[in-house]
């Protein structure tokens, strides 16, 4: 990698960069949303093959694959409908590399070169003709305990690590991690209550889970999602995330909504029930941030499973899902009109929309103290879309009323890569103003500062309620 990647091609502005930079690429990572499976830090086993770690589970590597008409099966994506799926390693890592090509300027060939260089110290370019010698070199690497996770997190120099579970999850890897003095309340290893399954009425098998979760009633299930949130919060939890398919928000009146909750519970909900029912679960679940302190996530706007073929073959987080025009005003307003002004209340909004960032988001973070934006995610973390979003919020809602930076990825090898992306496009973006002489230099360095460490550790930091032990 040049030392100069993604920095200013001007040279005065790029010479500032450099210096911004400096004050922190070796600052701590605070990864506060993601999907890392936390068995993966609890059991601490090396890492299977190269292919089964950075191809298999990365679908922004098998969608565009996919694209060009290479089934994930052929990828080892796994099958819920007995397709035969590729179980060879060597042969998936050889597709990927024969078609590498179609990855030239996309954050995924950004990313994945740069783990194989700086994770993994491969050299070697990736195409057909080298294929195996980065296989080879990538699985020796795997098989030295310096490169077992705890390992390669403490060479990350992670601090702390959100991941994320459904209320359902026993926390079983949690508990494990706290034991060996990993996880727990201001842990290294924390996690994450995501509701989503529970709430989404239109998600095969609600009914099922919960009875799982044992309500009977609505009082109940509010009742055992309030207790679910306890075990979490035992567990390290700072924070919930929710990702509706929109930014609804409704506070129903407590009989209308139980009515509700009775007819999907006999599979009789109506037409509409389940946007309903989501929108007023987003403030019940405000309403029970103010009495635990766990910081909220909204995460709206993706249309899950679109690609239906490709869902009914290998279910869901595989590459299906597609971006969605989200209005955040109006549908945010029975949320903040009751809390958006309580300093006991935190939410951090995200979007796929990036025509709301200047219009929507930028004046809401503005105009109430609990509203902070979250970095771009998914479709949008790319070098161009962290760019973007700088420029279309920073006007508005300043640097301050922004939540930092967070990776959200299950890749777990990349994570230090694209933190160091994100702070190399801060600094280009700082330097900017610098060169403008809009902001003084020892500003631009402190901002970049909090930017990558100082602000996502205060904003995800959960509130400590009168009564607790800090």
């Amino acid at each position: 990698m040049h030392e100069d990647q993604l920095l200013p091609a001007e040279p005065g502005v790029r010479a500032i960069a450099r210096e911004l930079y400096r004050h922190a690429k070796d600052l701590p990572l605070i990864s506060p949303h993601g999907h890392v499976d936390p068995a993966i830090l609890a059991d601490d086993k090396p890492f299977p093959d190269p292919a089964r770690l950075i191809v298999v589970p990365d679908h922004y590597v098998t969608r565009m694959l996919a694209s060009q008409g290479i089934p994930p099966a052929e990828l080892g994506v796994p099958s819920l409908d007995g397709t035969p799926v590729e179980t060879d390693g060597r042969t998936i890592w050889r597709r990927l590399a024969a078609n590498w090509h179609l990855f030239r300027g996309t954050p995924s060939r950004l990313w994945t070169e740069r783990v194989l260089a700086e994770v993994f110290g491969v050299a070697a370019p990736l195409n057909a003709q080298t294929a195996d010698e980065v296989y080879d070199a990538v699985a020796q690497r795997l098989a030295d305990p310096r490169f077992r996770p705890r390992a390669l997190f403490e060479r990350f120099n992670l601090e702390q690590l959100a991941t994320t579970e459904s209320p359902l999850s026993d926390l079983g890897a949690h508990a494990k991690l706290a034991a060996d003095g990993w996880g727990g309340p201001g842990g290294r290893v924390i996690t994450t209550f995501r509701p989503d399954d529970l709430v989404d009425l239109d998600w095969p098998g609600w009914t099922e889970r919960v009875e799982q979760l044992g309500a009977g009633t609505f009082a109940e299930f509010l009742d055992r999602l309030r207790e679910r949130r306890q075990a979490f919060i035992a567990a390290g939890a700072t924070s919930s995330d929710h990702g509706h398919p929109s930014a609804a928000t409704l506070a129903l009146p407590r009989d209308e909504a139980a009515a509700l909750f009775d007819r999907a519970l006999r599979d009789r909900a109506e037409a509409g029930d389940a946007e309903r029912f989501r929108a007023h679960m987003l403030v019940e679940f405000a309403r029970m941030s103010v009495e635990d302190g766990l910081v909220m996530q909204l995460h709206p706007g993706a249309v899950r499973n679109h690609n239906a073929a490709l869902h009914a073959r290998h279910g869901r987080d595989v590459g299906g899902d597609i971006p969605s025009p989200t209005e955040y005003v109006r549908s945010l307003r029975p949320l903040l009109d009751e809390l958006g002004n309580d300093p006991r209340f935190r939410i951090v909004l995200y979007t796929l929309d990036e025509t709301v960032f200047t219009r929507e988001l930028a004046p809401l973070a503005g105009g109430y103290p609990a509203v902070f934006l979250g970095a771009p995610w998914w479709f949008l973390d790319s070098p161009e879309g962290l760019r973007r979003y700088r420029e279309a919020v920073t006007e508005t809602a300043g640097f301050y009323n922004t939540a930092g930076f967070v990776d959200d990825t299950r890749a777990f090898c990349s994570i230090p890569v694209r933190h160091d992306v994100a702070r190399r496009v801060d600094a280009g973006f700082l330097a900017r103003l610098v060169a403008e002489h809009r902001l003084p230099l020892d500003e631009a360095a402190e901002t970049i500062a909090d930017l990558a460490y100082h602000l996502p550790k205060r904003v995800y930091q959960r509130t400590v309620r009168s009564g607790e032990s800090a």
